[in-house]
């Protein structure tokens, strides 16, 4: 049966909750069973024990917990931990000035920095950049790094579908984050790289997972103007405005930053917690059927997990029951705010570990619940 908002008429069966996510019936622990990443049709189970009450999991679906930033890297080489068809994530090291462009001729990339500042030198003008940033950049952008300091990079290869700032409907467009705070880079003919030692400049292109190196006698990023809807650009997370409730604990499409083809990226920032009396103060138990959830810690207190520091990242396949660590919800009564800022990809096809992946991995994370 549908009202007049096209919605699913509400079932309330047994004991239940008031609202979600405050005022839970005596002794009780909530899990948000949700479709579409929790923007489809949901329901609100209320157990008697935590749905992370386990005492040994036998099979493939577990948690995992990975330290990327552990991988051995060469300079400028980037290394994928997780991927599908439509995605690749993973870490870059930039310690010195690259000799040569850079091209992604299969995906658009989004590339956050997690540690360093530096100038990102692209075809159409440079971008400096620092820790915090989202780099932003088209398929076919041909760029170079240049770090002041040593630069550690989280990277997102989207090969779908270009990343897009999804409607913000009845919010309006300033949050978020406002579009005009977003920068673009602009000519400067004057500032162009000279070249290596042997005055040439090399492009290497990536495509189908193999380099292609163009060598010119001149500079190819030789951009005196340009005009259109297309360019890279950065943006830093200080400049996010987050959206919360001081009644309930807002669901994570309450933070996405940008969407893609398979999958939406979203930023966890600092935020007052939930103020009024009974209202849950940590992320509320829930199974994310639909969808993996990848989430980078980038730096603050990350008091809902126990073990994970900034660089770490965890990783949680859809159909997984989770939520806060026991001793993160011990100690919310103390806590007003949340310093905490992270990055979260949610994928809708599932996502693998690479070999590169395994290597760094916390094997018995799922223990974590247990403690």
């Amino acid at each position: 049966m549908k009202n007049l908002m096209n919605r699913t008429i509400q079932l309330i069966r047994g004991k239940t909750a008031p609202r979600a996510h405050a005022e839970l019936p005596d002794g009780s622990y909530e899990e948000e069973w949700g479709r579409l990443g929790f923007s489809g049709t949901v329901s609100h189970l209320y157990h008697k024990h935590p749905p992370t009450g386990w005492t040994d999991i036998d099979g493939p679906l577990k948690p995992h917990s990975l330290s990327p930033l552990a991988m051995n890297r060469l300079d400028g080489e980037r290394v994928v931990f997780l991927e599908n068809s439509d995605v690749a994530i993973g870490v870059q090291l930039v310690i010195a000035d690259w000799n040569y462009y850079f091209r992604n001729g299969e995906a658009d990339e989004l590339l956050f920095v997690h540690q360093g500042s530096g100038n990102l030198e692209t075809h159409v003008g440079t971008l400096h950049y620092e820790r915090g940033d989202y780099l932003h950049l088209p398929r076919g952008t041909t760029y170079r790094f240049c770090p002041e300091e040593l630069t550690e990079l989280l990277t997102i290869e989207a090969f779908t579908a270009p990343f897009d700032i999804p409607e913000r409907g009845i919010v309006g467009q300033h949050v978020p984050f406002d579009p005009s705070l977003i920068e673009y880079p602009t000519p400067d003919p004057t500032s162009v790289w000279n070249g290596d030692k042997s005055g040439k400049f090399q492009v290497k292109i990536k495509r189908l997972g193999a380099i292609t190196t163009f060598t010119y006698p001149h500079n190819p990023c030789d951009v005196i103007g340009y005009k259109g809807d297309l360019a890279p650009w950065r943006i830093n997370v200080r400049d996010f405005a987050p959206l919360l409730s001081h009644r309930q604990h807002l669901p994570p499409p309450a933070h996405i930053t940008l969407i893609s083809g398979g999958f939406v990226v979203c930023t966890f920032l600092p935020r007052p917690l939930e103020s009024e009396p009974g209202a849950l103060k940590v992320p509320f138990y829930h199974s994310n059927v639909d969808y993996d959830e990848v989430l980078f810690y980038h730096d603050g207190d990350f008091f809902s997990r126990s073990g994970i520091d900034a660089g770490m990242v965890t990783f949680h396949p859809a159909g997984f029951p989770h939520g806060p660590h026991p001793k993160a919800i011990q100690r919310t009564d103390k806590k007003t705010f949340t310093d905490e800022v992270a990055v979260m990809i949610d994928t809708r096809r599932p996502l693998e570990l690479t070999q590169a992946g395994k290597a760094v991995e916390n094997s018995d994370y799922w223990k974590s619940w247990m403690e």
